[in-house]
């Protein structure tokens, strides 16, 4: 019985996006609450508790981490928000893996023609000491996921025929 246990940290990188709700929130509270102090305004005040809290929410939902946790021929994959709650997102079977290889590999040519939605895991891109690669499972699913040489050798040593690392 060959029981392997890896586990790698993957930090999402904020996109222009995420970084564009965090300042539309922060700068309209931080300007009223300015407003609140200098006014002494009551209903002001409520609305700076609000949209305190509002801030304090979308802060939670765009700093996140993903967390692959490879054990007893499955990947775990968790997702941690600010870095205070957990969610189990994903359990992938080695067994039932297609394919993993990096997203720019050829040996992925015959999958990039299915019509299916990826659910991406990843950083985004790829990272020091981390590609981004590309699984596909049994059941027309596909993952994004950053991982790093040793994480994929694991998987390759239970697979050899399905993991590719060029």
């Amino acid at each position: 019985m060959n029981d392997s246990y890896k586990e790698l940290m993957v930090k999402k990188e904020s996109g222009l996006k995420e970084k564009l709700l965090r300042v539309v929130c922060l700068i309209p509270t931080i300007f009223l609450g300015l407003l609140t102090l200098l006014t002494g305004n009551m209903i002001i005040f409520i609305i700076v508790i609000a949209l305190g809290v509002l801030c304090y929410f979308v802060f939670q939902w765009t700093d996140i981490e993903y967390e692959y946790l490879y054990l007893d021929k499955e990947i775990n994959i968790d997702k941690i928000m600010a870095k205070t709650r957990r969610k189990r997102v994903a359990t992938i079977s080695v067994e039932k893996m297609e394919i993993l290889a990096p997203e720019k590999s050829h040996q992925l040519d015959s999958y990039r023609n299915r019509d299916i939605k990826a659910a991406d895991y990843s950083a985004g891109k790829d990272l020091p000491g981390q590609k981004l690669y590309a699984l596909y499972s049994e059941g027309n699913q596909k993952y994004l996921l950053n991982l790093d040489e040793d994480f994929a050798k694991t998987i390759k040593g239970i697979a050899p025929r399905k993991v590719f690392m060029d």
